[in-house]
């Protein structure tokens, strides 16, 4: 046995395995946060195959909440990486493509049939293009900076949590008979075709970034009121949302006409002031 494995004395000039650095903790948090919300998504689509519809959009709804905090905290902690944001658009399209698909779905389109489940299919896929336009569009450097401060079509997040509004008012008692599954079908399929426009929506990114000291207080006062009113009355607050949200789509486009015209005048197309918008680049989060 001794002459199948002599012994042997290590080469001194062999190369030393290739040690990989370790990886800072701030550069985890934020994709630990989208793994967070990617299982919520999973999860609400398992509650809609078993028919509870309530808690599979409030798992929507809390996957769409950390799809917005984990950009923010990944550039609050300098944690931003080209991973991070492959893996936020790989979640996008499952928690707001495919869950809100199959959720709606097996909420009324499955009465349809094959035209309900052609639907669906448009609006995950709708939303998987809308995710691949938005990637594509960070790397053009010749992109003017105001421009960054509006979405190209309807938001990912906005999308799903509009879409599903009709679960809401069957929530609210609204009756949902078999006549309400060609309509669902047709709202389903103009919020796919929002998703994929080209129709300017505001995206709200250079708000907050300066607040009057004396609106500080009530601004505190709104936030705990409209927050007190979400956990009291969450579905209405949801109905509410979706319905001033597709009523505000025409200002903001209207706003992206001003500012354009601006831009063609030769005027910088930020404040009334002429004072140029300062934007931050987005780690592909509320898109």
């Amino acid at each position: 046995m001794d002459d199948l494995f002599p012994p042997f004395a290590p080469d001194a000039n062999e190369p030393r395995p290739r040690r990989f650095k370790p990886v800072p903790f701030r550069m985890i948090a934020p994709n630990m946060i989208t793994l967070m919300a990617l299982c919520l998504g999973l999860t609400a689509i398992r509650l809609a195959f078993e028919g509870k519809f309530e808690p599979a959009v409030i798992s929507i709804v809390a996957a769409a909440f950390l799809d917005g905090i984990d950009g923010r905290v990944a550039r609050l902690l300098k944690g931003t990486s080209r991973f991070g944001a492959e893996l936020d658009s790989l979640a996008d399209f499952v928690n707001f493509g495919c869950a809100p698909a199959l959720i709606l779905y097996g909420f009324a389109l499955k009465d349809l049939r094959s035209v309900g489940w052609i639907v669906a299919l448009i609006f995950a896929i709708a939303m998987a293009l809308r995710l691949a336009r938005f990637n594509a569009m960070l790397d053009d450097p010749s992109r003017p900076a105001w421009k960054k401060d509006f979405f190209v079509g309807m938001p990912a997040p906005a999308g799903a949590l509009t879409a599903m509004l009709p679960l809401y008012l069957s929530f609210l008692g609204l009756p949902m008979e078999r006549w309400a599954a060609p309509v669902v079908l047709g709202y389903m399929l103009c919020i796919a075709l929002l998703v994929v426009s080209t129709v300017p929506t505001f995206s709200g990114k250079t708000m907050g970034k300066r607040v009057p000291r004396d609106w500080v207080l009530p601004i505190f006062l709104v936030v705990v009121a409209a927050f007190g009113l979400f956990i009291s009355y969450p579905f209405e607050a949801m109905v509410a949302m979706a319905l001033g949200y597709l009523v505000t789509l025409p200002v903001g486009a209207a706003q992206y006409r001003r500012r354009a015209k601006a831009e063609a005048r030769g005027r910088p197309p930020g404040d009334e002031a002429g004072q140029p918008l300062d934007v931050e680049h987005n780690r592909g989060v509320d898109i």
